[in-house]
């Protein structure tokens, strides 16, 4: 999930933060997230998530749930990852 700042991203208060932050707590207390952090030095992007889901579906409803986005402070593009790792030789 690339978090892109909205129109009224500017708007965002201490307490829009904290709720963004108990979610991504939330998240990553019930195993959904890989990882997650703000972008410095892009304009118009806040940040990125990694999902652990089973589907784009799942990830897709976490998106929609995040405090930024359905207050809408924010919003969002979210793409499907194919892991590429030792594992599966990369995807050779």
């Amino acid at each position: 999930m690339m978090i892109k700042k909205g129109k009224t991203y500017n708007k965002v208060t201490k307490a829009v933060i904290t709720r963004h932050v108990e979610n991504l707590k939330s998240l990553d207390a019930d195993g959904k997230i890989e990882l997650c952090g703000p972008f410095k030095g892009y304009p118009g992007v806040a940040g990125m998530v990694v999902f652990k889901t089973q589907s784009y579906e799942e990830a897709d409803a976490l998106c929609k749930q995040e405090p930024l986005v359905a207050e809408g402070f924010a919003t969002y593009t979210l793409a499907a990852l194919q892991v590429a790792d030792k594992e599966n030789n990369y995807l050779l």
